[in-house]
């Protein structure tokens, strides 16, 4: 069984849309794909809606319905996965709202930022790789239902703008990695209140790429032991943006404090150069998430 539980669709800041990403999940032989947009599950209904399309009925694929939720903590900027929770649950759905909210004008923000950097993009470019509408005056305006703005466009810009290489090149210190010189915050959850949020909407909660210190600051142990105790479910230890010895301390750090072990691409289709299935979680992890979980179930196709 291959089991990928951090994928990103259109509906934020991949480059699939979500019945794209669900034939793709398919055709490179997945037995499991979680969506996990930022901070939406917009891609949802779509993606639902796609196991029984072609390519993908009588696969046996199932997907796990997910969003990777911003949060901050001591400064430090972080992201929780949260898994198979009721997306309708009102406080949940009320802060995701204002995280989306904020999207645009932080991403304006950024773009303020890089051209006093000599940085030769624009707030247009980001808007059209985002797919953000025109408002009645013809200027992008604010992010309709099922956009997202996210770093990921603001360094596809600068790209496309020559600056750097890749979207990853993107983020570091000199840009957009969170010490970075163009870094703008946006709303962010404490992540102890996602931990409560999603348990309360029947959901189970991985800290996604723990030890990724090329963007940036990373949160410390001491933290993530406070964290388990308030609830948290898991680690993601096998991310690309963790080398071999990252992966052994966090797995080290997982069993100490009765965490589950999750691997999963983070796949952003052709935004990064990373394979869906890249990496992935055991067997008996994602069953253990699946039977944590109250708010929702996974869909399989038929």
């Amino acid at each position: 069984m291959r089991v990928d539980l951090h994928t990103h669709s259109t509906a934020s800041d991949g480059t699939d849309t979500p019945a794209e990403l669900v034939r793709n999940a398919a055709a490179a032989g997945l037995d499991v794909v979680a969506l996990t947009d930022h901070d939406t599950v917009a891609g949802y209904a779509e993606a639902a809606r796609a196991l029984a399309g072609p390519g993908v009925r009588g696969s046996g694929l199932a997907l796990v319905t997910g969003a990777e939720l911003s949060c901050r903590i001591q400064g430090i900027s972080m992201h929780m996965l949260a898994y198979l929770f009721d997306p309708a649950e009102p406080e949940l759905h009320r802060e995701r709202e204002l995280v989306r909210d904020d999207r645009v004008p932080r991403a304006r923000g950024m773009v303020a930022k890089l051209q006093e950097l000599g940085v030769p993009v624009t707030w247009e470019q980001v808007a059209r790789i985002a797919g953000v509408p025109a408002g009645p005056g013809g200027e992008p305006g604010a992010a309709a239902p099922g956009v997202s703005v996210g770093r990921p466009h603001v360094a596809a810009a600068m790209v496309e703008a020559g600056v750097v290489d890749s979207v990853s090149d993107a983020f570091t210190s000199e840009w957009l990695a969170n010490d970075g010189r163009a870094y703008v915050a946006k709303h962010e959850l404490d992540p102890f209140d996602a931990v409560r949020l999603v348990k309360a909407a029947g959901g189970v909660t991985v800290f996604a790429h723990p030890g990724a210190h090329k963007r940036g600051e990373t949160v410390p142990d001491a933290v993530i032991a406070e964290l388990a105790v308030a609830g948290l479910d898991g680690l993601e230890v096998d991310h690309t943006d963790h080398d071999e010895a990252t992966r052994a301390r966090l797995r080290a750090l997982a069993a100490d404090h009765g965490l589950l072990a999750t691997g999963s691409s983070d796949y952003h289709g052709s935004r990064k150069p990373v394979r869906l299935g890249e990496c992935t979680t055991d067997p008996e992890v994602y069953r253990e998430i699946a039977r944590r979980a109250t708010g929702a179930q996974p869909i399989s196709a038929v």
